[in-house]
């Protein structure tokens, strides 16, 4: 299990006075499998929603309720678009190749880059714009003792949606769909998760990161 204050050491400086963890074999060989593990999960995971956007049958996120965002003409560093979803309570998801954000107006937002594992948290839940390049994201703010609680579960609540979104699939695509869009998966030495066991996985890690899991 991760503690609080490794969370916070992960994410970079510390601003709360005396929170420092020694790292030793043991911790870090933990941290290192867990940081991995997610890193390799999200990264599929985005794999799997470029798939489901060309989906010879039609593009599933508008199907389920995004809104595609092409990019403006000014923006000529980018070429694909941003996908946004409105959930209740305010809360958001929004979509990109290299990552993603998730916010909710009770405790601020997170984004999650692709290719590693430290979600970045911001007291802010909704974009100024769309993020066409990582230079549209607020500046994230370091962690302390005051939010941490917030990354973490912000972090746990999106993994959840994550979970819920898979299992939708698997209820209106089937399996067989899910285990066609991993097959496809130039994944080189990352680890793969079979689609049978996809959404579980989802719904595990939201609960190890969830604050109330997470120790002192």
């Amino acid at each position: 299990m991760i503690s609080k204050r490794e969370w916070q050491l992960l994410q970079g400086p510390v601003q709360a006075t005396g929170a420092r963890v020694h790292f030793d074999t043991e911790n870090l060989r933990r941290l290192t499998s867990v940081l991995q593990n997610a890193t390799d999960l999200f990264n599929q995971q985005c794999w799997c929603w470029g798939r489901d956007i060309v989906r010879p049958e039609g593009n599933w996120l508008l199907e389920v309720g995004f809104e595609r965002i092409p990019p403006p003409p000014e923006r000529t560093d980018c070429s694909s678009s941003v996908y946004q979803l409105l959930l209740s309570g305010g809360r958001r998801v929004v979509l990109r190749g290299f990552g993603t954000f998730f916010g909710n107006p009770d405790f601020g937002g997170v984004f999650l880059s692709r290719n590693k594992f430290v979600p970045g948290y911001s007291s802010r839940p909704v974009l100024d714009r769309p993020p066409w390049s990582d230079t549209d994201l607020p500046e994230m703010e370091h962690l302390s003792q005051m939010n941490v609680d917030r990354c973490l579960g912000l972090t746990s609540e999106f993994f959840l949606w994550i979970h819920e979104y898979e299992a939708n699939v698997l209820r209106h695509l089937g399996l067989e769909y899910r285990q066609a869009t991993l097959s496809s998966w130039p994944r080189g030495k990352r680890t793969l998760v079979g689609a049978e066991d996809f959404a579980a996985s989802w719904q595990r890690l939201s609960t190890q990161l969830s604050p109330a899991s997470v120790s002192h």
